[in-house]
């Protein structure tokens, strides 16, 4: 699959589509999702024109990997997500219903979030 330029992502990462900035630097920016699912809901993107994890962990330089892991830290912490905890996600792929083909990693915190799978029958 190749990168569609036009999604959305790519189109807030142009100033095209305003967001609720979070953090930037030059490889990764942050801001909060629009439809939130938890109290403190932030999506953090990288800037680069990645697809998934895979697409990500393959092409994307030391320098781009390390900033946008420590990016993700960062607002997790700046967000005060600590104390109560928080969980990263990232759906990739059609089974797991990615919506947007550019890497994204939701950043949920501000409440019990549960489970995240239930347990498995043995």
């Amino acid at each position: 699959m190749d990168y569609d330029d036009g999604n959305i992502f790519a189109r807030i990462l142009r100033g095209e589509i305003p967001c609720k900035k979070v953090f930037e630097d030059e490889h990764t920016l942050a801001f909060h999702d629009i439809n939130p699912q938890t109290p403190i809901h932030v999506l953090v993107i990288p800037k680069g024109a990645y697809i998934s994890m895979d697409d990500f962990s393959t092409k994307a330089s030391d320098a781009e990997i390390a900033g946008f892991v420590r990016a993700i830290g960062k607002v997790a912490r700046d967000l005060g997500a600590l104390e109560g905890g928080y969980r990263i996600l990232s759906n990739n792929g059609p089974n797991a219903h990615q919506d947007v083909q550019h890497l994204h990693i939701h950043i949920f915190a501000g409440k019990n979030l549960g489970r995240m799978i239930k347990p498995a029958d043995k």
